[in-house]
């Protein structure tokens, strides 16, 4: 068994590296709204955000339910 120390070093280390590089893929993504290079619809811009913000507050119930599973007083 890993020690706790160990487990939040991993943490550290790959929530670091996973989060630089969704931001890398937003600023590219980002390059899109180039209205001289590529042509679309607000409708497709609000589908395409919409999946995004699905997607993060997933994400984000994922780590606010492991919060909540052990009872305290």
């Amino acid at each position: 068994m890993k020690t706790p120390n160990v487990r939040r070093e991993r943490f550290q280390r790959l929530a670091v590296n996973r989060t630089n590089e969704i931001l890398k893929k937003l600023d590219i993504l980002g390059h899109c709204a180039n209205r001289h290079t590529y042509e679309y619809t607000a409708d497709e811009a609000s589908k395409m955000f919409l999946a995004i913000e699905q997607k993060l507050n997933e994400v984000k119930l994922k780590f606010k339910a492991e919060e909540e599973k052990t009872f305290r007083l």
